[in-house]
């Protein structure tokens, strides 16, 4: 018997090791009337009750027999003999001892075929269900006060035979009995096909945790971290040594993860990378500009100690080569000359976009647009250093691949009287969106028209400053047709222009946004009722439309409204009752909204009539 219980060396019960590190770590799972110390012989024994038998001579106390009695290592013995998934997923249910043992189990440590007498049924079962396990097409996702070890243990036992764990999204914390290296721990020993992890404001998952991930999920892809202030780099640097094959790394608001573990991490094939809140320096910023040559996606945002220098030597470092998108956000690091070497050093840079950078301006953006000579996209958003000089330089600098280009809360846009030469059009450009830029008005609008003919796209939102006399020239230079107009919140525009629109581009016009035009009225829905057949999508909320509108609408035989949005409009009445159910024929969504004058019994006879439009009311 002595050999049968040897548990040091060659004659462990479990040729994997001991389930436990630290004998104490069982107790968050388990919860027994006896201290267990898993892998330890019991050092007092059990009490057990059991009846009295009287015989003559004694009284003789006869133990019920019972598998709880045996300890941990003989149950551990038992289980990972199971012949299947289902069978071990049923025990898993039975308590939570039985639960933490199973979800310890490594998938090397279960008995192979020879190992265990099986019949031919139950070889070929357990042949079947090898055959889907590991595949790693299953998700699973944990929030607040669901974040347990308890759940996680669960989720490694019972996804193992059911096609194997693929995604785990774990969000928000359990502040009594929340996710730790526990629960981690049997994700890592039962789903070895985990291929994205995501961890969000998990407080006490620390390095122990992340590194049981890297020892038994070398399949890891994608792994996001927010808000975990307790991993560090050694975490990071564990993921990077063990995950051969990781190309999405997100970390966000990990203030302990530093310099040394991206450092670490460039030596990966990095495909997509993110970092946001981190006190990470120059340093970091120059390794992804050496070392990441697969990088094609690279987000930077609220790097308060990454300087100038930084974004010169990514730039420079020769290693973005492949990089396709890049947004920036807060970084008070990148100016004029970090911008202009971003454009050189990534040649294939499609996709820019540069949040709150207090420190760029004309120069730099027209500088960089020189030498990005495949970018086809550009968004620049609360940059109050960029006027019009900047942003049509850069128009004209870009080359044949801009397609579209947006202006977004940008305070430095203020119309001046450009005296510009004669200049080739930006022929390429098919959408442009200008939104809450109030200086941005009429004589700005005449250069758009100037400049970009192709424009397909079009969106001013909340341009107060912009009038017909403004937005007329645009109408008339584009000669592609307009397809999408976003007008919303344009107040000094008038029936004018949806006449001029509809009668040059109704051919072409498919969604028209006019929320907010106060000076729009029945006119402009009479003209779209005769000129714009293919237009599906027309808001004209908070205009001044009446019954009369909607009826010249409903009166066309050729319009096909797929949805209408007359919210606000407060002169539309239960007259409009017949033709909103006309109209309703081919809507799928309407919105009616602060109509006063309709009242709600008639709202409820078009939810009626109209079952297959969603009605908003």
């Amino acid at each position: 018997m002595s050999k049968v219980f040897g548990f040091a060396g060659e004659n462990d019960f479990c040729p994997g090791g001991p389930i436990y590190t630290n004998h104490k770590e069982q107790n968050h799972f388990l919860s027994i009337s006896r201290p267990v110390d898993v892998y330890f012989p019991l050092r007092k024994r059990s009490r057990i009750s059991a009846p009295f038998v009287f015989t003559e001579e004694r009284f003789e106390q006869k133990k019920q027999a019972s598998i709880e009695v045996l300890p941990d290592e003989c149950l551990f013995e038992i289980l990972r003999r199971l012949p299947g998934g289902d069978e071990r997923s049923a025990c898993a249910c039975v308590s939570k001892r039985w639960l933490s043992l199973l979800s310890n189990i490594c998938k090397d440590e279960l008995c192979s075929q020879n190992e265990s007498a099986k019949t031919n049924t139950q070889v070929k079962s357990e042949v079947e269900d090898e055959g889907i396990e590991g595949d790693g097409y299953l998700s699973r996702s944990l929030e607040g006060k669901k974040a347990t070890d308890i759940r996680l243990a669960a989720i490694a036992v019972g996804t193992a035979s059911r096609g194997g764990l693929g995604k785990l999204f774990i969000r928000g914390s359990n502040s009594s009995q929340g996710v730790t290296r526990v629960g981690l721990r049997a994700i890592a020993r039962g789903c070895p096909s985990l291929k994205v992890l995501s961890l969000w404001n998990l407080l006490s998952v620390g390095d122990e945790g992340l590194s049981e991930i890297a020892n038994g999920c070398h399949k890891l892809e994608k792994l996001d971290l927010s808000h975990c202030p307790a991993i560090t780099d050694k975490g990071l640097l564990a993921i990077a040594k063990s995950c051969p094959n990781l190309t999405d790394l997100v970390i966000e608001s990990c203030t302990n993860i530093g310099n040394e573990a991206l450092v670490s991490s460039a030596s990966n094939v990095l495909t997509k990378v993110k970092l946001q809140a981190l006190n990470i320096t120059d340093v970091s910023l120059a390794v992804v500009g050496h070392y990441g040559k697969e990088v094609a996606d690279l987000v930077l945002t609220s790097l308060s100690n990454v300087s100038e220098r930084g974004f010169w030597v990514m730039g420079n470092g020769q290693g973005l080569k492949k990089l396709k998108s890049m947004k920036v956000t807060s970084c008070v690091g990148l100016t004029d000359t970090g911008l202009e070497a971003v454009g050189k050093g990534c040649p294939n840079l499609k996709q820019l976009y540069l949040h709150k950078c207090p420190f760029l301006s004309d120069n730099g953006l027209v500088s960089f647009a020189k030498s990005a000579v495949s970018l086809e996209s550009l968004l620049l958003e609360e940059c109050h250093r960029i006027t019009q000089i900047g942003f049509f330089g850069s128009l004209l600098n870009c080359g044949a691949n801009l397609k579209a280009a947006s202006l977004v809360n940008c305070l430095g846009m203020k119309d001046l009287k450009l005296d510009l030469p004669e200049l080739s059009p930006c022929s390429s450009l098919r959408s442009l969106s200008i939104r809450n830029c109030p200086g941005f008005g009429d004589g700005s609008l005449a250069l758009v028209g100037k400049l970009c003919p192709q424009l397909q796209n079009v969106e001013l939102s909340g341009l107060q400053g912009v009038t017909d006399a403004g937005f007329l020239p645009v109408l008339e230079n584009c000669e592609a047709g307009l397809v999408k107009v976003n007008l919303s919140g344009c107040v000094n525009l008038s029936d004018k222009v949806v006449s001029a629109m509809t009668e040059q581009h109704g051919w072409t016009l498919e969604v028209l946004n006019l929320d907010g035009c106060r000076r729009i009225t029945d006119s402009s829905l009479a003209a779209i009722a005769e000129n714009c057949f293919l237009l599906s999508d027309l808001d004209v909320s908070k205009s001044a439309t009446t019954d009369s509108g909607i009826a010249a609408m409903a009166r066309s035989n050729q319009l096909n409204l797929q949805v209408l949005s007359v919210s606000g409009c407060s002169m539309i009445s239960d007259k409009s009752f017949p033709d909103l159910v006309k109209l309703g024929q081919t809507l799928l969504g309407l919105n009616v909204q602060h109509c006063n004058a309709i009242r709600s019994s008639t709202v409820d006879v078009l939810v009626e009539r109209l079952w297959r439009c969603d009605i908003l009311s």
